[in-house]
């Protein structure tokens, strides 16, 4: 069974994304597996300051809580970025973080796909609401996922639940009024399903 780490950028307790988050982590565990929720809104980590006092084994020299999630960011199979779409893109929280990955990269003297540096190698997943529904909604949003999780930093794609429909920007969660839910939670049940 897998460690899978769930990280939530979103403000809003029991919002659509939490409760997205929720029913995906109910079907993982259900599955067998051990599973980690950290709210991001619950933490101070700052974006990059792009210093690079951190290169290949020294920690991020910031004193936020970001080194506080290091263990479990390195000790997990997976990490879920799970982010409602805020300006087209995930939420500021979470691009903090994928930010500060950089501080995670080691020395690679054979660096995969012409990278010059081996980062974080782990599965992952999006889950994403929004209150918008139009085909192309997550566009901007995915195309950042699969930049710079997927091909700048290697992590292995196991999926995209891409949630929209989920109310209008009154801030009342309207998730439970869909499917999502279902689906995070059949998500999280096969996301290892071989």
């Amino acid at each position: 069974m897998k460690k899978i780490v769930v990280l939530l950028g979103s403000g809003r307790r029991r919002g659509n994304t939490e409760q997205l988050v929720d029913a995906f982590i109910r079907g993982a565990e259900e599955a067998g597996h051990t599973v980690k929720k950290i709210s991001l809104y619950e933490t101070e980590i700052n974006g990059c300051l792009g210093c690079n006092a951190c290169r290949f084994g020294k920690p991020c020299v910031q004193k936020d809580d970001f080194n506080s999630i290091v263990p479990d960011l390195k000790e997990c199979d997976m990490i879920v970025f799970a982010s409602p779409l805020l300006f087209w893109t995930f939420s500021a929280k979470i691009k903090a973080v994928i930010e500060r990955l950089y501080a995670l990269a080691e020395v690679d003297p054979n660096p995969p796909l012409g990278r010059y540096e081996k980062n974080l190698q782990k599965d992952c997943a999006l889950l994403m609401t929004s209150a918008d529904d139009l085909f192309w909604t997550f566009n901007q949003a995915v195309s950042y996922y699969e930049f710079a999780i997927i091909n700048y930093i290697g992590m292995r794609d196991k999926g995209k639940l891409l949630c929209g429909g989920c109310g209008d920007t009154s801030g009342k969660p309207r998730i439970g009024e869909t499917e999502h839910l279902q689906r995070a939670y059949e998500f999280g049940r096969g996301i290892y399903h071989e």
